[in-house]
């Protein structure tokens, strides 16, 4: 029986997610995720590599835009069969598709107006990649599966979910071909140990292949304990200068985490007791979705709420959903924190704070996540002296920050740590899921310690397994 895997996305880059597995001519996809660097960002709009009508399930490892962000085109396109996932996951991606699809809709008309303004062409069509319709059109296909429970795809496949540690709901997948019989294991994004809310990273024991990220493969993250003191200190230096602290940040899992921290300092009384703004529709639909799968929480999470608090609200905490009181945050004189998506600023509301803000030389613009090459985030964590913004050029004048610690991917060492869980070596590691430099450094990592053969994969390259 041939089993083949082809790298359809996520190859030497960090986004755009997505494995084809064929197994005797039946085909799977792991993942189906959008690309968000911008020089990639063409492939979100050529056709699929593979037929989708010919595809017959999906196993989505989490509801990240970057895993689950194409599934409306798929969908679109002629696929018909299954999307399995926890019920968390499907929850959170509905929520994440129909975000990117309004965004995606009122992108189009902005630019359309912009290039009949300017009488000129933009690289892209200037209609949406999906709409909000066809991101419907995914929810009847979600399969809910349950961590740790086998589920049977066909006579000869089946597949396992275990928690990945990474968001809430996201999973390490594990698919067992009898035939074979092979085991193949996609690490998804790994999460972090020790960090609050959910659960620490599942161990797997064995596979014939994996498939493991490397977004951090080469570096290690801030002491978990310096987040605070850093958070702190922004904040309290920002306030005496006048200024705002905005912070970009990622809907789910981020902006819940940046809470719970914000929810402990101003307990502490370490903080000033600022309005703070999560200016972010999608960030605050997450948060009711945490309230109903309290079995994936860590034991810290679960003694907070059972102290009779809640770990995402506080006294001056604003939650904004319309877009008049978003804009009605920059009338707001003195300090506040404003929080809103996107993470990597590739589009939402952040934007537009970034442009009333980033110009202030008394203000933080703090980054608390990975910036991918090509966002407009990275062009500013990694200092342009003046960005784009709809449009137009802006100066950055205001103070650059960055706080690895709160990173929700595994680092180097927690990725080790998490391969050393295997009893018995694999047949081949492919490292995909990080640009070059962090795959690479990963890769020569992974064959010093354990003497395993690794491969970076290129892109839509094609292994044949058995």
């Amino acid at each position: 029986m041939a089993v083949s895997l082809q790298f359809m996305g996520a190859t030497r880059n960090v986004t755009g997610s997505c494995f084809l597995l064929e197994v005797k001519g039946r085909r799977f996809l792991i993942d189906c995720g959008l690309y968000q660097e911008r020089e990639l960002r063409s492939r979100n709009w050529e056709p699929f590599p593979a037929d989708p009508k010919s595809i017959e399930a999906v196993f989505l490892t989490h509801a990240h835009l970057d895993h689950c962000g194409l599934l409306p085109k798929l969908v679109k396109e002629g696929f018909k069969g299954k999307i399995m996932c926890t019920s968390a996951t499907a929850e959170i991606a509905r929520i994440v598709l129909l975000d990117a699809a309004h965004l995606q809709e009122e992108d189009a008309k902005f630019k359309k107006k912009r290039h009949e303004r300017e009488k000129r062409k933009g690289p892209y069509p200037e209609v949406p990649l999906y709409t909000e319709e066809d991101a419907k059109s995914v929810f009847p296909l979600f399969t809910p599966v349950e961590y740790e429970k086998a589920v049977k795809i066909i006579d000869s496949v089946e597949a396992v979910f275990y928690d990945a540690g990474h968001i809430l709901g996201s999973s390490i997948i594990k698919i067992n071909v009898s035939s074979g019989p092979v085991s193949l294991v996609f690490s998804g994004d790994l999460g972090r140990w020790d960090k609050p809310i959910i659960r620490d990273p599942a161990l797997i024991e064995d596979a014939d292949y994996v498939v493991v990220e490397s977004t951090y493969g080469d570096r290690l993250h801030e002491d978990l304990s310096e987040i605070k003191v850093k958070l702190c200190d922004i904040i309290i230096s920002t306030v005496n200068q006048g200024g705002n602290i905005i912070i970009p940040s990622f809907a789910v899992e981020r902006t819940q985490e940046l809470l719970y921290y914000l929810n402990e300092l101003l307990q502490e009384n370490r903080i000033p007791h600022l309005l703070t703004f999560v200016d972010s529709p999608m960030a605050i639909n997450v948060i009711e979705v945490f309230k109903h799968y309290p079995e994936y929480f860590d034991e810290e999470m679960l003694n907070f709420i059972q102290s009779g608090r809640s770990p995402f609200y506080f006294s001056n905490l604003k939650l904004t959903r319309s877009v008049e009181e978003s804009k009605a945050i920059n009338r707001i004189r003195g300090s506040c924190i404003i929080i809103a998506g996107s993470g990597m600023c590739t589009g939402g509301r952040i934007k537009h704070h970034l442009v009333n803000n980033i110009i202030r030389p008394e203000c933080s613009i703090l980054f608390i996540g990975y910036q991918a090459k090509g966002t407009l985030g990275r062009e500013i964590v990694d200092g342009a002296s003046e960005v784009r913004i709809h449009g137009q050029m802006h100066p950055v004048r205001a103070n650059v920050v960055k706080i690895n610690g709160f990173s929700a991917h595994a680092d180097q060492r927690e990725l080790l740590r998490w391969l050393t869980g295997f009893r018995s070596s694999p047949k081949r590691v492919f490292i995909v899921h990080g640009e070059e430099e962090a795959a690479t450094t990963f890769a020569r990592i992974l064959n010093e310690k354990f003497s395993w053969q690794t491969e970076i994969p290129e892109y839509l390259e094609k292994k044949i397994l058995i």
